[in-house]
């Protein structure tokens, strides 16, 4: 591609960048610390999901020391609702040791260093942050890289091929505007479906709107059919409480407030996993769909007679104050219907 067509990119993106709350304006300097934890939390997430999230943490944690001081109970009730939770796990490790550091490095090679920061993330922080030459390619630039070149093979192996030819068009300077400018061009004209090729700054240079077949890129393998999984989920209810776990640190949901539950297995027997001995009521199941899996939960209700020591007991009235993540969400709600009903 021509330096020409990368220059009108950016004069593209100085017009058209779309308003986010964690870019920089006006020439400001863009802060590290929001640069960051605004590409972790769009990993597999749209914008629009993620804005609220965003805004809630930087005013609850505005830097990145007082993050790294937070309690990861708090943090991972704060996440709740936003999806892949060993996101919110490295969140805190890594702003930990960014605050021990004194600051975030500004290489690639650095950034790969810290928990949680793959390729993409540290690529997106040294260009965005620091200013300097990086490739930055997310799903957006993917579609747009693929557009242009016109390529054939299929997605995911085709990903080392869209990193070297995003490499080739990725200026010197302003690499992070230019990474941005891919961003949004992909996001806002270079659409999934309908793009909008006649108003795209690549128009001219774009293979697949010249073969008049845009939306047959990228070109993606046939998925795979998800495996089921089944398993129960527990409320059991006293004196107004509800009992919640804290899941362990590692693995689905790892540091998350949930419904007590038995294994997730190709199937669950009633009854199984049991938190305690009691007439349990059939309160319906719930279907939740992870990255690898998908999942049924029966959720079964009960009155307990009583409360051990060291259990975790959640006044039900303020359930939504849990952090639930949305499985457990879902479970709570079909758990207040039966309390209602009983």
């Amino acid at each position: 591609m021509s330096v020409d067509a990368s220059e009108r990119i950016l004069r593209w993106y100085d017009s058209n960048a779309r308003r986010l709350p964690w870019r920089a304006r006006g020439g400001a300097v863009p802060d590290p610390y929001k640069v960051w934890l605004s590409e972790i939390m769009l990993q597999q997430t749209t914008v629009a999901a993620v804005r609220g999230y965003y805004e809630a943490f930087t005013t609850r944690w505005p830097t990145v020391e007082a993050l790294a001081a937070a309690e990861d109970g708090e943090v991972m009730a704060a996440w709740a609702g936003l999806g892949y939770y060993a996101r919110a796990r490295n969140l805190v490790a890594c702003a930990r040791q960014v605050a021990a550091l004194g600051d975030f490095p500004d290489t690639e090679a650095e950034l790969l260093k810290l928990p949680g920061i793959g390729r993409y993330t540290a690529a997106a922080v040294a260009a965005i942050a620091f200013g300097q030459r990086a490739v930055v390619v997310d799903a957006n630039v993917e579609r747009v890289v693929s557009r242009l070149f016109a390529i054939e093979e299929a997605l995911p192996g085709a990903r080392p091929a869209l990193h070297a030819l995003a490499d080739t068009i990725t200026p010197e300077k302003r690499a992070g505007d230019f990474a941005q400018a891919m961003m949004d061009i992909g996001a806002t004209i270079c659409t999934p479906r309908a793009p909008a090729c006649g108003i795209c700054p690549l128009m001219a240079e774009c293979a697949a709107r010249r073969a008049g077949a845009p939306e047959a890129f990228p070109v993606k393998a046939a998925k795979k059919a998800r495996p089921r999984r089944r398993g129960n989920a527990y409320w059991l209810q006293h004196d107004g409480h509800v009992l919640l776990v804290r899941r362990p640190g590692k693995g689905m949901l790892g540091g998350m407030l949930g419904l007590p539950t038995g294994a997730w297995a190709e199937s669950a027997e009633p009854g199984e996993g049991a938190p305690a001995a009691a007439r349990w009521v059939d309160a319906g199941s719930v279907d939740h769909v992870f990255t690898h899996f998908a999942l049924n939960l029966r959720l079964y209700c009960a009155p307990a007679q009583g409360r051990e020591a060291g259990e975790i007991w959640w006044p039900v009235e303020r359930i939504e104050e849990a952090g639930l993540p949305t499985l457990f969400a879902k479970l709570a709600a079909r758990g207040l219907a039966w309390q209602k009903a009983a």
